[in-house]
């Protein structure tokens, strides 16, 4: 890596966008790999690594946690790999975010239920919400 290639981490999180401590933070996970050391200490980023960050960053608004993007990051590389094998690991993730949603829904229908038992007048000693909360009966419990 010549000089020209070369960045810091300060201007590595400035051209990717993200926070200084989000590049030491996707270093220690092994998002990216140790990067080399100036004669000075400081950590020197070549210009793939502000693609990488970008990459990991457009992955998570996707919904994919870091370990799936470690490991999509493996697969990118690995020239076993098809693209039918990284559509399959989409459509897990689309199913995921499916079931999370019906999740939500569920836990709103039972929060509405809640909310709707409630005048919101009175202490809170007579609160039906928090009763609900505080006792063991699950009529209101959304089942993930």
């Amino acid at each position: 890596m010549n000089a020209m290639n070369q960045l810091t981490v300060g201007k590595l999180a400035e051209q990717s966008g993200v926070n200084l401590e989000t590049i030491r933070y996707y270093e220690r996970r092994g998002l990216l790999p140790s990067p080399q050391r100036a004669p000075s200490g400081y950590r020197l980023y070549s210009d793939d690594s502000v693609q990488r960050v970008r990459f990991i960053k457009k992955a998570q608004v996707l919904g994919f946690s870091l370990k799936e993007i470690l490991e999509l990051l493996s697969l990118r590389v690995d020239p076993h790999t098809t693209c039918a094998d990284i559509k399959q690991r989409s459509e897990r993730k689309i199913a995921d975010i499916e079931e999370k949603i019906q999740t939500l829904r569920r836990m709103k229908q039972a929060l509405l239920k809640v909310s709707a038992s409630c005048s919101g007048r009175g202490p809170t000693s007579e609160c039906p919400i928090l009763e609900v909360l505080d006792t063991r009966e699950d009529s209101y419990e959304c089942k993930a």
